[in-house]
């Protein structure tokens, strides 16, 4: 059912963009995200995980969004983990396609994430549903800017990732390795526009770990957006760095 369902999400998160892209307006951009993650652990089932990434648009040049997250996950077992958390998030006008006016979300998500290996990779599916709180603005009868009622939207995400060891048989101590992951975002319910399709992102990094709490990663975001008109679209050529540094509260 695993195998059929990645499948399915495959095709969807690849072959969707080329059909979509048909008669359609593709705006290419080139981008550069800085995130720092950790996740900090509090108890032997409890961990905090905080986020912050800074996007900016034309390389560093201005913003495209601030995003900070934080949640509490709950680990079943070495395998398997629970998540629930918040995170705001600011879109600014930017590129060929600018948004009216610059905007705050509020972002409630519910995770589940599976971590296996085959062989000495290590490979993890993540499924993350996140209810959206979204400002929003418009034109009045003298074309002023003004901002009228939010709206909310239902969104499913899901991330397969692989971490494969470059430098070392395993994933271990100062090991140079691969990140390659593929990430789909759907909409539904109401407020979704015209599109089921929101975004899919594939990334491909080079990090150096350093330990099991400390890793650096340097790589290519390929972020395809489709906008709610179902008309306009982005096809952003992206930076991605990375830095992960994890906190033992339970050491005394």
């Amino acid at each position: 059912m695993k195998k059929i369902l990645f499948q399915i999400i495959v095709m969807v998160g690849m072959g969707m963009p080329a059909m979509l892209s048909a008669q359609k307006i593709i705006s290419p951009q080139t981008h550069g995200w800085a995130m720092y993650v950790g996740t900090h652990k509090l108890t032997d089932k409890f961990s905090l995980m905080t986020e912050y990434q800074w996007r900016r648009a034309d390389g560093f040049k201005s913003w495209q969004q601030s995003l900070l997250r934080f949640g509490l996950e709950y680990n079943l077992n070495p395998n398997v983990s629970l998540m629930a958390g918040f995170a705001w998030v600011k879109t600014f006008p930017y590129g060929e396609q600018p948004i009216l006016h610059e905007f705050d979300e509020n972002r409630i998500f519910e995770q589940v994430n599976l971590k296996s290996k085959i062989g000495n990779v290590e490979v993890q599916h993540r499924y993350r549903l996140e209810q959206r709180f979204l400002e929003q603005y418009a034109t009045d009868a003298s074309n002023n800017i003004v901002q009228v009622d939010p709206v909310f939207r239902n969104r499913l995400r899901y991330r397969a990732m692989a971490m494969i060891p470059l430098s070392r048989k395993e994933l271990t101590d100062n090991t140079l390795f691969m990140n390659v992951n593929d990430e789909v975002f759907l909409g539904f319910g109401s407020g979704i526009g015209k599109n089921i399709l929101d975004q899919n992102r594939f990334i491909a990094a080079l990090g150096w770990r350093f330990d099991k709490n400390f890793n650096v990663q340097v790589g290519y975001l390929n972020q395809f957006v489709v906008k709610t008109d179902g008309l306009k679209m982005e096809r952003n050529h992206t930076l991605w760095i990375s830095t992960t540094y994890n906190l033992d509260f339970t050491k005394k």
